[in-house]
């Protein structure tokens, strides 16, 4: 658990992201965290570089929407006061906090406030140690991992998940893999240092598609050189495409071609601006002909189906109606809240898939690799 949120188990896989004002002001923090929860997100990351910003928790955690978890490296006192500041949650990198006493302090401060400590290894911050025992690669990071997990479980404390990130995708899905035959302790999954929002989106979706698709990961985040709005948007369309995760409209939409005699870029973007907000599953399909826009169109929750100078309406269960271009987007708006409001009315609003995560009950911890 982190906070209410359940994490492994069989709990849904849950959105992370991470905040980036500057954490000692407290209010940008704050309000970005609003944001991020808006647009689903379920746990935040603040970074803690100095005693000032684990300070500034004191205020921030009570007053956040979300659990919030404290970015903590090379001090294990920014950890010791994150936690007394109502933290629900700690990352600890073990490549800068390695001394044994220090993180079994940590992990007992935490076991007595009820926080939850993640193990987060990080391919560009190892330990040296394990650099020239193993080189750079997943048995390093795995092995950091372990070191570090069972030095906290000696203490008696078990509220544990572990990340093994790096910018290169390969060696990221080589490290979760390796860490799901040495432990059932819950992963997070990310890319780290992916990029921008085009081409980090587009490597984590590859990276963590992989491994949610094969059964792992229990929480996720989308590193992106950008708005975390952006992140947790990403993070949705991944877990949707896999079928792990609903929320919010689902949009079908065509490449577009010579048969189109609409606009169809705009009113994709003007629909998805003004049903940003929904959180209910709809599936909404925006086409642009009438030789696949028709069928996918009526298959939808509701859609348009685009003709020379407008299109037609369809909405489950009701005959299609023809309107003119400039109406469709308001129209669809229109049909989408509705039927929304009707779902939530009837308490079908979804809640998100059960999750995949690992059983409870296996050995949490094996031997090292080499």
């Amino acid at each position: 658990m982190v906070g209410p949120v359940a994490v492994g188990g069989g709990a849904p896989v849950v959105v992370q992201t991470m905040t980036n004002p500057d954490t000692r002001d407290v209010a940008a923090t704050l309000a970005q965290i609003e944001a991020v929860r808006l647009r689903g997100a379920e746990l935040v990351r603040v970074a803690v570089p100095d005693a000032r910003a684990a300070r500034a928790l004191f205020d921030i955690a009570p007053r956040s929407g979300l659990p919030v978890i404290a970015d903590i490296h090379f001090d294990h006192r920014l950890a010791l006061l994150a936690v007394e500041a109502g933290a629900a949650g700690l990352r600890l990198n073990p490549g800068n906090i390695g001394d044994p006493v220090k993180i079994r302090k940590v992990a007992l401060a935490a076991a007595k406030a009820g926080a939850a400590v993640r193990v987060g290894v990080n391919s560009g911050s190892l330990d040296p140690a394990m650099l020239a025992k193993y080189g750079r690669g997943p048995e390093a990071m795995v092995a950091s991992a372990l070191r570090e997990a069972a030095l906290i479980e000696e203490t008696g404390y078990a509220n544990l998940k572990v990340s093994l990130k790096a910018s290169d995708v390969g060696l990221t899905a080589a490290a979760a893999r390796l860490w799901s035959q040495y432990s059932d302790i819950p992963q997070h999954l990310g890319i780290t240092e992916s990029g921008d929002s085009r081409s980090g989106s587009v490597r984590s979706a590859v990276g963590l598609g992989i491994l949610l698709n094969e059964g792992l990961g229990d929480t996720v985040r989308v590193s992106l050189t950008g708005p975390p709005e952006d992140e947790v948007d990403c993070a949705w369309e991944i877990l949707r495409s896999l079928e792990l995760r609903s929320r919010g409209p689902n949009f079908i939409s065509c490449p577009t071609c010579g048969r189109c005699e609409i606009d169809l870029p705009s009113l994709l973007a003007d629909v998805k601006s003004r049903l940003a907000d929904l959180a209910v599953p709809l599936t909404v399909a925006v086409m642009g002909c009438v030789v696949n826009g028709p069928g996918e169109a009526g298959a939808a929750d509701l859609g348009v189906a685009g003709g020379r100078g407008g299109g037609r309406l369809f909405v489950r269960g009701s005959r299609p109606r023809a309107l003119p271009y400039g109406e469709l987007a308001a129209a669809l708006e229109s049909a989408a809240r509705k039927m929304a409001g009707e779902r939530e009315a009837a308490g079908a609003a979804a809640k998100g898939r059960e999750g995949r995560g690992r059983p409870e009950g296996a050995a949490r911890l094996k031997t090292p690799p080499g």
